[in-house]
């Protein structure tokens, strides 16, 4: 998720890449020096300006705006930088590691999505298809007309259409997000026991037919609204396949696609990996260990029954490295094909064109219209997590872009400056 207001709230959103680097250097300095995966840099890139990186993170972290961060650039299928900064946690300070394992938040939005599409490639329903033919606490919907902010009741008139799977993909559904969303709905959704990624022993499916009952906030294709649509594109996932999500992701894509270390709950000889997340306490980073405002702050090394498809996993930058590089790669990666071309080319068509953001079928794209904003190419995709994670893809300059740092809130900016940064070392 890319907007959020309190911790409790959101907890939410290979095998290596061919010549991955592997190696980390031995002797460690102090908290801002790099741990490094030793960069194999192309002549597509000037090494003086990739340096820059390291002398922008190193300020980050002597300036205590984040504990540390990995990065991890890929060309041409082939990591040229890939480095780990600073430490695991502030507490015991343990020197962070390129493999180590960060929650991913709304990264697990565009790994949903990629099921979602297989199961329609398999032709097990249609992209226009109403959601409530498969879940059918979908069936009847209504949209908000009245809210009383006093005890957070609210009236509501029947809806003129049906949400669709295509509009839960582009967030077009009319649904809202719990704990970060809009005022009115955070209200609604908390008072129906409704979180983010599901507190401690709730399961997906109960918890998305209480959705379904609740209100809309608009009509269905009116408006972009970030919000739980990919949650119940999860559960679909779950009532389609006969697998519980955490399975299917597990046996249909991590799996092929050697994506070893990304995980809901992570297994006992992964959980000393999982990098502890941080969060602004009156100006100051601090690890989170408890669940003192709500949700664990180390839930993915605990007991997990909500598979959340909108937030709720945790992994490394080589693993969605290898994730993205099929979607480069025209749905295929070292010779397992999880989609076809066409379907690839289809979830990075801009499918929101008549509403300000362009978004695909999981993915925000740079566009012709949005180009301006960015370095990124037009036809490039990304998203970014709760806790400082972000991504990007360029399938024109064949070029992938990953900072992970697992801080909730705080004043680091990484994702323009860490853009503009590759951006500038490119020949």
């Amino acid at each position: 998720m890319r907007r959020s207001s309190q911790l409790a709230i959101v907890v939410l959103l290979l095998l290596p890449l061919a010549a991955q680097a592997q190696g980390t250097q031995d002797s460690r300095a102090s908290m801002g020096s790099p741990h490094i995966a030793p960069p194999a840099t192309g002549p597509a890139f000037d090494a003086q300006r990739l340096a820059r990186i390291d002398t922008w993170i190193e300020g980050l972290i002597r300036t205590h705006r984040i504990p540390g961060a990995v990065v991890m650039i890929v060309h041409d299928g082939k990591p040229v930088y890939h480095k780990a900064y600073g430490v695991r946690d502030l507490g015991t300070r343990v020197p962070l590691e390129p493999d180590d394992i960060f929650r991913m938040a709304s990264q697990t939005k565009a790994i949903t999505s990629l099921a979602v599409m297989m199961l329609w490639e398999e032709g097990k329903f249609q992209l226009d298809d109403p959601i409530g033919r498969y879940i059918p606490a979908f069936g009847e919907q209504t949209v908000l007309t009245r809210f009383n902010p006093a005890d957070s009741s609210y009236e509501a008139r029947a809806t003129k259409r049906r949400t669709t799977i295509r509009q839960l993909l582009t967030h077009t559904s009319g649904l809202d997000y719990a704990d970060i969303g809009s005022e009115q709905f955070r209200a609604i959704y908390k008072k129906a026991g409704l979180t983010a990624i599901g507190a401690d022993g709730k399961v997906l499916g109960p918890d998305i037919d209480v959705l379904a009952k609740l209100p809309l906030v608009n009509e269905p294709g009116e408006k972009f609204t970030y919000s739980l649509s990919v949650d119940v594109l999860g559960r679909l996932v779950e009532v389609i396949s006969g697998m519980p999500l955490d399975q299917f992701f597990r046996t249909r894509i991590f799996e092929p696609l050697g994506m070893r270390d990304t995980w809901f709950e992570l297994p006992a000889d992964k959980r000393g990996r999982l990098v502890a997340l941080h969060q602004d306490s009156s100006g100051v980073l601090v690890p989170r260990h408890d669940a003192s405002q709500g949700i664990h702050g180390d839930y993915p090394a605990r007991k997990v029954t909500y598979f959340s498809g909108g937030g709720g996993l945790s992994g490394t930058t080589a693993d969605y490295a290898r994730f993205l590089q099929l979607f480069l790669n025209g749905g295929e990666l070292d010779g397992v094909r999880l989609l076809s071309r066409k379907t690839v080319e289809l979830m990075l068509t801009n499918q929101t064109a008549a509403l300000p953001i362009a978004f695909g079928l999981g993915f925000q794209l740079e566009t012709p219209e949005t180009d301006y904003r960015s370095p990124l190419t037009v036809g490039s995709f990304s998203w970014s997590g709760a806790f400082k994670t972000h991504y990007w893809a360029d399938p024109r300059e064949r070029l992938i872009g990953l900072i992970y740092a697992n801080v909730f809130g705080g004043s680091a900016e990484l994702e323009g400056p860490f853009r503009a940064l590759v951006y500038g070392a490119l020949r």
